[in-house]
């Protein structure tokens, strides 16, 4: 059966949030080194699955090599996005980075992928989960604004900025509307399907997000959606993410 369409995506907004809270991210990197999570202790391991990290916007795969290391410590096999900088049309860095690395992993581990993504990256996540169903087990997104970019002022000229580059690097190889919410290639369509019941989701968000509005970072279901303390950047070095990304690789419910 076809999966149900939900149009959820809103304009860009800019809204006043906390920006400042995102100096926590610091604090968050020195406790996850004391957690036992960090180390593993207190949390289901893996079967050897291929799990696929993705970055946020502005960023590489460089500063999630902590979280893919602790991944590998937990028993999964974690790759890099393959995307060099997370500044281009999502439908580019789809084709040309993410299918070929979803399918790396399907194809050296021999089972499905799991795909994890931080922000803009969770997004992308999303997107990939809903183009390759038959490949991908499940998604996990950190403040990842799938339902609509509602962010920081700053943020909003920043992703101006970007979509001014990418008409200028790409002309006439992006549609008009390109990195906006009235774009209607199938990055965005694919944002507006439901996930096949196939592809388990989580959706982690926090209400002291200084980056992205928390309210369009969940799928609007319980079961799904899961709120930590702590700022958007910190989200990939906060053990209390690592606790619950460990559970819910393994399909299982935290005590």
């Amino acid at each position: 059966m076809a999966s149900r369409r939900t149009d959820v995506r809103k304009d860009y907004q800019a809204v006043p949030l906390p920006i400042w809270m995102e100096t926590m991210a610091g604090v968050e990197m020195l406790y996850l080194r004391v957690s036992p999570v960090y180390w593993g202790f207190g949390v289901p391991h893996g079967d050897g699955s291929a799990v696929v990290v993705v970055p946020g916007f502005l960023l590489t795969d460089l500063y999630l090599t902590e979280f893919r290391n602790w991944l590998r410590r937990i028993g999964y096999r974690p790759y890099g996005s393959g995307i060099p900088i997370n500044a281009e049309c999502p439908n580019i860095l789809i084709k040309q980075h993410l299918v070929e690395t979803v399918e790396t992993a399907y194809r050296e581990t021999g089972r499905k992928v799991h795909v994890i993504g931080h922000s803009l990256g969770g997004v992308l996540a999303r997107a990939i989960a809903s183009q390759m169903p038959e490949r991908v087990a499940s998604v996990i997104t950190l403040g990842a604004p799938f339902r609509g970019v509602s962010v920081h002022p700053w943020i909003l000229s920043a992703v101006n900025l970007v979509r001014g580059q990418i008409r200028n690097r790409n002309s006439e190889g992006v549609l008009s509307a390109c990195y906006t919410g009235a774009c209607t290639c199938r990055f965005l369509e694919s944002l507006v399907v439901n996930l096949p019941r196939s592809v388990r989701r989580t959706a982690v968000y926090t209400k002291s997000d200084g980056i992205v509005d928390w309210k369009v970072c969940m799928t609007g279901r319980k079961a799904n959606d899961f709120e930590v303390s702590g700022s958007h950047i910190g989200l990939v070095f906060n053990p209390m993410v690592y606790d619950l990304v460990a559970h819910r690789l393994a399909g299982k419910q935290r005590d």
